[in-house]
């Protein structure tokens, strides 16, 4: 197989070419237009809340959420130490506080253990991340959050479609994040949306999304605000996706089967990312394996780093966060793939570790 097989690719068909092509010649193009209406109503309805608002880009939105739920600064935010760094530098825009906690070794989400542990009067806001579209354990972080009176946002920018106890995503906390980048299960090049059943929540975002501008009175604006729209073409892909997100996330499933079939002795898989971990190599042995599979036209990516490893952010006690990032990459899980082709990567993947080498 000559074919160079990238880590991730968007889906596109003729929906998504017919609509954005009849966005563009509506002349709707910026942040107004009738797909905007459509993809928030649509996406309130998948994930079973009664709003959605639109934005920019999945960090964007956990800004606005973290601000319309009363998160100031010096307020302390619960984040997981294993997951991308947007998820801190939303909370460190306002000034708050990203208080980093560990992870599941199972689920690689955070902890709720950890999360009791790590909560003190300044603290505010939980984030469960549900990294690599693996949901959080949901009900124990809300029944702690109830607790101390804490505000649970998730983020979901990895999870469109992901169920816990039969409730889907996006409707488990006082509101939740997503993001529509290239590489999700659905896509809008670049976007991302806030989905919550608190309807004060929905519209204290939504004005702040619009440079708080007044309802009332055009141009009247009375507190800081922010450009954080999603445009009319953006929002006509996403329709396009999301009207196709059913069968994204069964030829998911199918792909995951491929991987836990031929890696059945050798794999951690979750639903979004398809995940590794090669035990025993350190980052510089997990640098040169990602570069044998690139070699062989695989492509793949590392865990995240600990946001506790950055310099902004200073350090955690978060072993088990660190453990698995040094040792975790994924590996190809777009749409599209063929089970030829997961054969094929699964074959270079064994073709370049030790036998004994993963898990």
């Amino acid at each position: 197989m000559d074919t160079f097989i990238p880590i991730s690719q968007p889906s596109i068909g003729e929906k998504e070419l017919a609509y954005v092509s009849d966005a563009v010649r509506s002349g709707w193009v910026s942040s107004l237009g009738p797909y905007i209406e459509s993809f928030e109503r649509k996406f309130a309805a998948f994930c079973g809340s009664r709003f959605a608002l639109t934005a920019s880009n999945g960090t964007t939105a956990l800004h606005l959420a973290l601000l319309a739920a009363g998160i100031e600064a010096g307020d302390e935010v619960i984040v997981p130490d294993l997951t991308f760094i947007a998820t801190a530098n939303a909370a460190a825009y306002i000034g708050a506080r990203p208080v980093l906690v560990d992870i599941d070794v199972e689920t690689l989400c955070i902890s709720p253990a950890a999360i009791e542990r790590a909560i003190t009067p300044k603290t505010r806001a939980i984030v469960p991340v549900h990294l690599y579209g693996h949901p959080a354990d949901m009900d124990p972080i809300n029944a702690i959050a109830e607790k101390h009176g804490l505000v649970v946002i998730e983020d979901a920018a990895e999870a469109h479609g992901a169920e816990y106890r039969g409730r889907r995503v996006g409707t488990l906390g006082k509101c939740a994040v997503f993001s529509f980048y290239g590489n999700k299960v659905i896509t809008s090049g670049e976007g991302g949306m806030i989905t919550t059943d608190d309807e004060a929540l929905y519209t204290k975002a939504k004005r702040l999304r619009d440079h708080a501008m007044s309802p009332d009175k055009r141009y009247w604006h009375e507190e800081i605000g922010y450009n954080y729209r999603m445009t009319n073409l953006q929002a006509a892909l996403g329709v396009a996706q999301l009207e196709r997100i059913d069968a994204f996330m069964a030829q998911r499933r199918d792909v995951v089967g491929w991987y836990r079939e031929a890696l059945a002795h050798r794999r951690r898989n979750v639903y979004c990312m398809v995940c590794v971990e090669v035990e025993g190599m350190g980052d510089a042995g997990r640098q040169h394996l990602m570069g044998e599979l690139r070699k062989r036209g695989v492509d793949s990516r590392p865990y995240f780093y600990p946001i506790s490893d950055m310099p902004m952010y200073g350090s955690a006690d978060t072993p088990v966060a660190h453990r698995v990032s040094h040792s975790g990459i994924n590996l190809p899980s777009f749409t599209d793939l063929t089970r030829e082709q997961v054969l094929h990567i699964c074959a270079q993947l064994e073709a370049v570790l030790p036998a004994d080498a993963a898990r």
